[in-house]
């Protein structure tokens, strides 16, 4: 693919006309030359590269799985040592694609990261097993392994640094938005803007419900910031570069006015003093905003982010007293059926719910069935088929990768052998 190539790519992706599949890696993209010495490597995790006569200098470096195709494609484009790696954050489709180069001989690398990407390494080695899990669970890879050696930093920063490499200056500031230990950068020899996670061409990962805090209002205020560089080039961590400073400018306004909105409704009627119950539905996103391709929730979605914003700044009590210290759900499942005469009319209820199109009721009288009699292969079948229908028909990844866990878990219980149907897989990955 060449400049004039991404060009049209990345006009057409924001223009609404195509999908953008680079972000998946799919195609084994070479990588483009988007300005002299730079080039970009589409990915799972998209690297930045920046090459001189005597060096090689990456921002991300990518994932894993990615890494020996990276390094191969990298190694296609220029020969000089890899000499310096920034981390945009610490997820590990970021920082898992240097082992290739320090596999090569007298290979010496510098990584760069925001001084949190320690901290939250040592949080992975504590919960592998729970990252693994939900992981698995999230992105549906029943295979995915939680890597066990992760590559420290060796130059932190805490609030800015300024970096000359490979000719060119980088400029890093810290932000807090999908993580708390973002790099954000800017290279003024080329106008180009480096957000790392903080633009991923869809509603911000900022309420991902099986992950660690995340930080909306803090990202709006990066992405002002972003906004006020002047860059005339954005490449970001996932998708397809952005071309033009107005384009810019309102990709990153937009997006943090669309968080700015979320954030005000919510804390707005935190201290209204409504419980969560009342929140989560209430709060809606800018109807001006709604047509814009980098603010579609195929990924997270805003009634996530509200329940993020409840625990940042509310803690974990939803402010409805039975659940301060409830019964356990088998417990209360066993008492609804005992109320109802027995399951099958909860099973006849779920499918009342279902056939009126109200699959949120429907999955909590499935989810009692189940818990009340975890043996009733009636049960297991009908959480299997809502738990299917759900992922089938919902939108954000977060969402769908949850439902077909447990559609796949029922199936399982109740012999059914695996199902035939799969999430759609989104042109967006975040491995945290």
């Amino acid at each position: 693919m060449s400049i004039t190539d991404i060009r049209d790519y990345a006009d057409r992706v924001w223009s609404g006309e195509i999908d953008n599949d680079i972000a998946t890696g799919r195609g084994g993209h070479p990588v483009v030359d988007i300005a002299d010495g730079v080039g970009f490597l589409p990915g799972f995790g998209n690297a930045i590269a920046f090459r001189t006569d005597d060096e090689l200098v990456l921002f991300d470096t990518g994932n894993a799985r990615g890494a020996q195709r990276g390094h191969d494609l990298l190694r296609a484009w220029t020969d000089k040592p890899l000499t310096t790696a920034f981390y945009s954050h610490g997820h590990t489709d970021h920082v898992c694609g240097l082992a290739p180069f320090e596999a090569e001989p007298g290979s010496r690398i510098e990584v760069i990261g925001q001084e949190r990407v320690r901290d939250r390494f040592d949080r992975y080695r504590l919960t592998a097993g729970y990252n693994e899990i939900i992981n698995r669970r999230q992105f549906q890879i029943p295979d995915l392994t939680w890597p066990s050696d992760l590559r420290s930093p060796d130059l932190t920063f805490r609030d800015t640094m300024t970096v000359r490499r490979a000719g060119v200056t980088f400029e890093l500031f810290h932000a807090e938005g999908e993580t708390d230990d973002a790099a954000v950068a800017y290279v003024p020899e080329h106008k180009l803007l480096m957000p790392g996670d903080m633009f991923v061409w869809l509603v911000p990962n900022c309420g991902n419900p099986q992950k660690a805090q995340r930080f909306p209002r803090e990202w709006a205020q990066a992405l002002r910031r972003m906004a006020g560089l002047g860059a005339e080039i954005m490449l970001p961590s996932h998708g397809a570069p952005i071309f033009g400073a107005d384009r810019i400018e309102q990709a990153c306004l937009e997006t943090a006015d669309w968080l700015d909105a979320i954030v005000g409704q919510t804390l707005d009627m935190m201290n209204a003093g409504l419980r969560l119950d009342d929140i989560v539905p209430a709060v809606t996103p800018p109807a001006r905003l709604a047509d814009r391709v980098y603010l579609r929730a195929r990924y997270d979605e805003p009634e996530f982010i509200v329940r993020n914003l409840w625990r940042r700044y509310g803690g974990w009590f939803d402010g409805n007293p039975a659940r301060l210290k409830p019964s356990t759900d088998a417990e209360l499942a066993r008492a609804v059926v005992r109320l109802a005469g027995g399951l099958r009319p909860v099973l006849d209820e779920v499918a009342r719910a279902a056939d009126a199109g109200d699959l949120r009721l429907a999955s909590h009288f499935a989810e009692m069935a189940v818990q009340a009699d975890p043996e009733s292969g009636a049960a297991q079948e009908t959480r299997a088929r809502v738990y299917g229908e759900r992922a089938r028909t919902e939108e954000s990844l977060m969402a769908r990768g949850v439902f077909a866990w447990a559609a796949a878990e029922s199936q399982r219980a109740a012999s059914l052998g695996e199902p035939q149907w799969r999430p759609a897989v989104v042109s967006l990955g975040a491995a945290e």
